[in-house]
């Protein structure tokens, strides 16, 4: 007697991942909301992280996003949120504000969800924009962005201005928060505009480009997310930043005026500050990461398009934000 065994495999869940920075909820950008929603469409993404929520006029962007997207036949869930917001798929079974904005010095919004087995604990991050000491270097103002007497490259004085943003307090406080969600059981993924660079990207081997002006530098964010065991995902699938940088801000956003776009006119201010991070798993495996958005920048007050070797994908449509997008693509084991 004879007997077939017969094995199905259970079907791999892919999670896509968005980091999307709105630009004012659409509102720079002619037609700028909806250019929002068919993005969201058009990527499929699973769950996105939002930088510049406002509400404007009282009004819930969370409420808006869903109704809008229902109304195509897309079903998305969103709780109201400020500055920082999420985006769902999937229900959201809890919302909370990590670090509550305060004197608009960022934040970071927090939702638990359940995808099949899996809890995820993801957070969506828009870290403080003054103090963004990128700038010095390149000869501008990190909070007034006017241009200097002269460049600043003293690691030093680089790294106290840095330091007298909220960024290091918000990522102080995500990172004890995910680790009481690690230590449930739960999958933890940030995606943000940290408004910071990475210390993966200002290195020797840059210290010479896009006006880093000879700047070797440890960025103080990125490199404590590194020693908490968070993976930078753009750098985990493309490690050298000469051969691809992974530029995410400024982009050309051709429906707006130049002025609009250049914050440091006479310099090469290209630079990644948009993220998305996740802390390692089985459960959880990295295929795959993009960049999303025009080919386009904004370098020395010139429209120039990328001649990298970055995966861009570039939309149809208007592009709605000064910002590149990031798409990450795990596998949920």
């Amino acid at each position: 007697m004879y007997f077939t065994f017969c094995c199905v495999a259970q079907q791999e869940q892919s999670l896509k991942v968005l980091q999307f920075n709105i630009w004012q909820e659409g509102t720079i950008v002619p037609d700028g909301f909806d250019a929002i929603i068919d993005e969201v469409i058009r990527t499929d993404a699973d769950l996105i992280a939002l930088s510049e929520v406002r509400n404007y006029d009282n009004k819930s962007l969370a409420e808006r996003l869903v109704t809008a997207l229902e109304k195509r036949g897309h079903t998305y869930y969103s709780e109201r949120s400020e500055d920082s917001g999420i985006l769902s798929r999937y229900p959201i079974l809890s919302q909370t504000a990590v670090f509550p904005v305060k004197n608009d010095q960022g934040s970071i919004t927090k939702a638990v969800l359940k995808i099949e087995s899996a809890e995820i604990a993801f957070y969506s991050a828009h870290l403080d924009y003054r103090h963004c000491s990128i700038y010095l270097p390149r000869g501008y103002d990190s909070s007034t962005w006017k241009k200097l007497d002269t460049i600043v490259t003293d690691s030093l004085t680089i790294a106290t201005d840095n330091l007298a943003s909220m960024r290091d307090e918000a990522v102080s406080a995500f990172i004890a928060d995910a680790m009481v969600e690690k230590s449930q059981g739960r999958l933890v993924i940030l995606g943000g505009d940290l408004n910071e660079a990475s210390f993966l990207d200002w290195t020797a081997t840059t210290k010479d480009l896009y006006d880093h002006n000879g700047v070797v530098m440890p960025w103080h964010n990125t490199l404590e997310l590194d020693k908490a065991g968070f993976i930078d995902a753009y750098r985990k699938l493309f490690p050298d930043p000469v051969s691809h940088p992974g530029f995410t801000f400024p982009a050309d956003t051709p429906l707006v005026p130049l002025e609009k776009l250049a914050w440091a006119p006479d310099a090469d201010d290209r630079d990644r500050i948009d993220y998305i991070f996740y802390l390692p798993s089985k459960e959880l495996e990295l295929i795959e990461v993009k960049i999303i958005g025009p080919k386009g920048s904004i370098v020395g007050n010139k429209r120039q398009l990328e001649t990298s070797d970055d995966p861009i994908e570039t939309p149809e449509g208007i592009w709605p934000t000064d910002h590149k997008n990031v798409m990450a693509v795990f596998k949920l084991n």
